[in-house]
């Protein structure tokens, strides 16, 4: 009988620093390569990609896997993620080199690289640590903390499993405050933001709360922030032109935001300088309909955008260099996304019906295409996450007829 197969991760694009993108051959990877961790039963559970190195988070196999083909419920799909109980291995890869045992999490930049490990000594919780990213985790940490029982215990009231990966970093455990590569390195929130997902863009912030609720601050001047304006925000302010739309995903790009609803609908703003919002951007306007025809088989300017206006140019379609609001993609294929992530100046967006993602090879689009890999491997992707200039997909098997 044929061994069933579980997920893998794969990654694509920008590799010069030697970051382990498949094969890490030359300066870029242009179709997805299958990663592999250290050890010979290892599986990678989770990717943090800064721009010239990748955290890796690998744990030895364990357990039964889900029996069958890849489920096509959205919330199901999510499921054959590799379950993040547990501590593993935290491996660096690139301009960073190093590894760190009793890891359950990491988060990469470029001035930072935050840890979340058990504690030493037996009964000793979780300890949050910062390292400087050329440190290969070898010495002291920049700073440490340990996980307080009571935000195991709050998240552990909340359902989200055992307090210790309830929430991805850079929101630390209890959802009471965060760490920014910046200093200060620790920052609290205010207590009636709940926060569920906080993400770091270049110089602007995200949070999705637990009422699905999405706020913004930060730098304001590429219109990341979405409330209108280009100017800037010191504080966690609502986004009124989402109010009372519940969120399930926010992703913060170098300059440009996205999120998805609960029913599958994808908004962005901010900068469009390379089509990363997936609108009409003058920059590409010259080789649109060549590169349409040849690479996806649609036809004009690619799917239409709800809610936007653009300038009158020469171009063939209004044109968009910065989107101040939220924008209402529309997906092809009658898509709903399920995930979402933001590089530099790209964006990728998996979806439920065909496991797609919004961005395709190293020509830039502005609008989504589909990466044909995952079809043609009779491959579903599941999740996504994006570093400034690559791209990692995790995908399961799909049921074949």
């Amino acid at each position: 009988m044929a061994e069933e197969r579980r997920g893998s991760w794969f990654g694509f694009g920008f590799c010069g620093f030697g970051q382990a993108l498949g094969s890490g051959r030359g300066r870029q990877v242009t179709s997805p390569e299958p990663l592999r961790a250290a050890g010979t039963d290892a599986e990678v559970c989770s990717v943090s990609a800064s721009w010239s190195y990748t955290a890796f988070l690998s744990r030895e196999r364990s357990g039964p896997i889900p029996p069958g083909p890849a489920p096509t419920c959205p919330r199901l799909l999510l499921s054959w993620l590799p379950a993040p109980a547990g501590a593993g291995q935290v491996q660096l890869s690139g301009s960073a080199r190093g590894a760190a045992e009793g890891c359950r999490d990491a988060w990469a930049s470029e001035t930072l690289l935050v840890v979340l490990r058990d504690g030493r000594g037996p009964g000793a919780g979780a300890e949050l640590q910062a390292w400087a990213p050329g440190s290969a985790l070898c010495g002291e940490p920049l700073w440490a903390q340990t996980v307080v029982p009571e935000a195991q215990r709050e998240d552990r009231e909340d359902g989200e499993g055992d307090g210790t990966r309830a929430r991805p970093l850079p929101l630390l455990p209890g959802a009471r405050a965060y760490v920014s590569p910046l200093s200060p390195l620790y920052r609290p929130l205010a207590p009636e933001l709940r926060a569920r997902r906080l993400e770091l863009g270049t110089e602007h912030a995200l949070l999705l709360d637990e009422a699905g609720q999405v706020y913004s601050w930060g730098g304001g001047r590429h219109g990341q922030l979405g409330h209108g304006t280009l100017e800037a925000e010191p504080e966690p302010r609502l986004l009124e032109a989402l109010q009372g739309l519940p969120m399930a995903e926010v992703a913060a790009g170098g300059w440009h935001s996205v999120c998805v609803s609960e029913t599958g609908d994808v908004y962005t703003w901010g900068w469009n300088e390379s089509g990363q919002l997936a609108l009409p951007t003058r920059s590409l306007a010259e080789d649109r309909e060549t590169v349409t025809g040849e690479t996806t088989g649609l036809s004009g300017h690619g799917p239409g955008v709800t809610g936007t206006t653009g300038d009158e140019g020469g171009a063939p379609a209004s044109c968009i260099a910065l989107q101040p609001f939220p924008a209402l993609l529309d997906l092809p294929l009658g898509s709903d996304a399920v995930k979402a992530s933001c590089g530099s100046r790209h964006t990728a967006v998996v979806t439920s019906k065909y496991g797609q993602l919004g961005h395709g090879d190293t020509t830039s689009r502005d609008w989504p295409c589909r990466v044909e890999y995952f079809v043609d491997k009779q491959l579903q992707a599941v999740a996504v996450s994006c570093g400034p200039w690559n791209t990692y997909v995790y995908a399961v098997q799909r049921e074949t007829s």
